[in-house]
């Protein structure tokens, strides 16, 4: 959905930025480095120190990352497979954090179970759906579908868990359990731009 109704306004807004970066001399995979590190402090110092809000907005800043490395790409017209790799790993990499720094507060401090076994299921669930992904399209089959873009789906499970109700961290186990809407040719960890799939084994 965020791919038909706002992937114009979010080009637009990041360009830009991605324009002055390239010009800089900064390329696609350093911001993926650099949004993947801010997610994954952002997650595991703040979150299990009970810092939700000011965790969230941490978070938030480095997640955008995800599209302005795609937007970099497309301006260069890059591809390979090597930012491919680097990108889907790396984005496993800042999921992880997040919902592990979910876990670890609510199972601590948080005092609530549901919501951090909740978060844990999150967690397992979206290791679950990349590799699915990957051995299916080994396969020959199309797997990139879904409801949501990963920085959208990020975003309502980093978004919502601030508010220490656990129907948010439910809703984040759906996004996991359903794949990421196929992303447009061109952007960053897309098949079509950056390379196949790796092969799962």
């Amino acid at each position: 959905m965020l791919n038909r109704h706002a992937r114009g306004f979010f080009t637009a807004l990041f360009s830009p930025l991605a324009r002055w970066l390239l010009k800089i001399g900064v390329s696609p995979d350093a911001v993926t480095v650099v949004g993947t590190l801010g997610v994954v402090i952002g997650a595991l110092v703040f979150y299990p120190l009970g810092q939700l809000w000011w965790g969230t907005l941490f978070i938030t800043a480095f997640i955008f990352s995800d599209v302005i490395d795609g937007i970099m790409a497309r301006m260069q017209e890059r591809g390979g497979r090597w930012g491919n790799f680097l990108d889907s790993t790396l984005d496993r990499v800042a999921d992880g954090a997040l919902f592990a720094g979910v876990s670890i507060w609510f199972f601590t401090g948080g005092a609530d179970t549901p919501i951090a076994v909740a978060a844990m299921v999150c967690l397992v669930l979206g290791m679950v759906v990349s590799y699915a992904r990957a051995k299916a399209e080994a396969l020959g089959f199309h797997a990139n579908v879904g409801i949501a873009e990963r920085a959208r789906a990020a975003r309502v499970g980093a978004g919502r868990h601030r508010l220490h109700r656990p129907g948010p961290a439910y809703r984040g186990a759906v996004f996991d359990v359903v794949p990421p809407r196929g992303r447009q040719p061109g952007d960053r960890d897309s098949a079509d731009h950056r390379g196949p799939a790796p092969v799962a084994g």
